[in-house]
Formats: structure tokens, C-alpha cells, sequence
């Protein structure tokens, strides 16, 4: 996977994760044209394109889509599946996960991201076992700092 984006139907970005290296002006290109492409396109749609030299798959999940370029050799259904994964870990995390969860609670959202994929691979397939890591990365926030007295 090269990158992933998810906007609203008012083609707000929401996220953005980018595993290959591009310019901040090539970024921003693309999520311009891909926005306006995906939501141009009518419900009933496939949800793959051909898009440059990628393919893009995308997923609308309420007013949220879900938007994911790969490699030509790479299979679209698995991509699917990924972005089914995710939204199941956000639902799980979340209760039932909304755009508003999203906007206010990026970070939780990137960091669930990273716990499930890594370089655009997925890294862990056990949705019981990305929780548990964000659980216990949720009590290290929570618990209260402890102070240590300097010895002299």
C-alpha cells in the first residue's frame, strides 16, 4: 500500500498515512484529485480505478470514505479487507466509530493505524491483539506520572 486517506463526503481530509516518500506539494495533488475522482463517482461504482499507475479501492463507511492506493500487483479484495479491518478496530475502540471520533481523537486513529499496518504491510491480523497494545498504551497515559526526587 502507498498511501491511505480518509475524507468526508464534503471532501474534508480526515487522515492521511503516506508510506512512500513524496513532496508536500505531491501530496496534496494527489488527495485534491483523488477526493474529487472518488466522490464524483455514483454509489452503485466499483470501488477499484485505475489511477496513474496504481490502483486506488476505496470504502464508504457512513459519511466517512476510506481510500487506499496500491501496487498494480497487488490484490484489491485484501485491500478491501484492510480497510474493513480498520474500520471493525475503530468500531471496536470507539463503540461505534463516527467522523466526529475521528476529528477529535486523530491521534487514537493514527495510532491504531500503526499498531494494524507497518510500512503498508499488515503487521498484526489479530484485531484482540492490536487492542490489547492500545489498551496498554491508554493505561501508560492514563497512570500518573511518577516523580522521582534527585539524589544529592
Amino acid at each position: 500500500m502507498q498511501f491511505m486517506l480518509l475524507f468526508s463526503r464534503q471532501g474534508k481530509l480526515r487522515l492521511q498515512k503516506w508510506y512512500v516518500p513524496l513532496s508536500d506539494k505531491e501530496k496534496k495533488k494527489i488527495t485534491r484529485e483523488l477526493v474529487q475522482t472518488v466522490l464524483a463517482r455514483k454509489p452503485k461504482m466499483c470501488s477499484f480505478l485505475e489511477w496513474r499507475d496504481l490502483k486506488i479501492v476505496y470504502k464508504r463507511y457512513a459519511s466517512l470514505y476510506f481510500c487506499c492506493a496500491i501496487e498494480d500487483q497487488d490484490n484489491e479484495l485484501i485491500t478491501l479487507e484492510i480497510i474493513h479491518r480498520y474500520v471493525e478496530l475503530l468500531d471496536k475502540y470507539f463503540g461505534s466509530v463516527c467522523e466526529l471520533d475521528i476529528i477529535f481523537n486523530f491521534e487514537k486513529a493514527y495510532f491504531i493505524l500503526d499498531e494494524f499496518l507497518l510500512g503498508g504491510e499488515v503487521q498484526e491480523t489479530s484485531k484482540k491483539n492490536v487492542l490489547k497494545a492500545i489498551e496498554q498504551a491508554d493505561l501508560l497515559q492514563e497512570s500518573p506520572k511518577k516523580t522521582l526526587s534527585p539524589i544529592f
